[in-house]
């Protein structure tokens, strides 16, 4: 069973419709890069799969339940919203950010408990972190500040992370940084799922890939099957080609852009 299925959706802006008969599944315990030009759907995609978005046809199939007869809490325990770098407004610590996570869990009263600070901690140190509890969020680096907002989706305990461009405005290491946590995400039973500008990025940590071009599924696949010269071309009208090399014990496959 899928943990999460896209049966037929279609969703318009107005008179203008922006997913258009979009379906595919989304493996347990994978990393699926969603890739596609500026405009293309990719974040009206994301607002339909977390709920922020009601599908005017198709459905969001989370397990064996539809979307839209889920409560807000259910949602919440079962996927996590990790959107994009921002900028903090309070100097909140690191632990306090990251226990936010818990608030699904608690009572009316949104009481946070010394057992929801632990399971915070323990977040922190998964994602080797932990040194950062005490520091101000509004002081640590942009890679960390991901990092933060990831341990805050983990200690919401959901089997599901959901990212919006993940990596957008972090430096190459804090790139990496990041990458290698969702693998290690992934490895330990988390399904993520990310939307991305970079098809390289896709090959070095994707299990699969989703292609949508003005609103329509053009490809779905395993990564290194369908990001190719062809696809890229078709997504991207650019000349871009896939070259492998050794790294180490493995081969990797990246981009390369042609300038005539």
């Amino acid at each position: 069973m899928f943990p999460l299925k896209v049966e037929n959706l279609s969703f318009s802006w107005g008179a203008q419709k922006t997913l258009d008969e979009v379906s595919f599944n989304i493996e347990a315990a994978t990393v699926t890069s969603i890739l596609g030009p500026n405009g293309s759907g990719k974040t009206t995609l994301l607002k339909v799969l977390l709920g922020f978005l009601k599908p005017q046809s198709g459905r969001v199939m989370l397990g064996d339940n539809d979307l839209v007869t889920l409560d807000l809490a259910t949602r919440a325990r079962r996927m996590a919203y990790v959107p994009q770098r921002h900028t903090a407004v309070f100097s909140y610590r690191v632990l306090d950010v990251v226990v936010l996570g818990r608030i699904p869990y608690s009572n009316v009263f949104c009481k946070i408990t010394d057992n929801d600070y632990q399971l915070a901690s323990e977040s922190l140190a998964q994602l080797g972190i932990a040194h950062l509890a005490e520091r101000s969020y509004t002081e640590i680096s942009g890679g960390e500040q991901q990092l933060v907002l990831i341990a805050r989706a983990l200690v919401q305990q959901a089997e599901i992370l959901i990212m919006d461009e993940p990596v957008s405005g972090l430096d190459y290491g804090n790139q990496l940084m990041l990458l290698k946590q969702l693998r290690r995400l992934a490895q330990s039973g988390i399904t993520c799922v990310k939307t991305t500008h970079y098809p390289e990025h896709a090959l070095w940590t994707s299990d699969r890939a989703i292609f949508i071009r003005a609103g329509k599924i053009i490809a779905t696949g395993n990564s290194i099957d369908i990001i190719n010269s062809a696809t890229l071309k078709e997504l991207y009208n650019a000349d871009i080609r896939i070259l492998e090399s050794e790294a180490g014990s493995h081969k990797m496959r990246t981009c390369l852009p042609v300038f005539d």
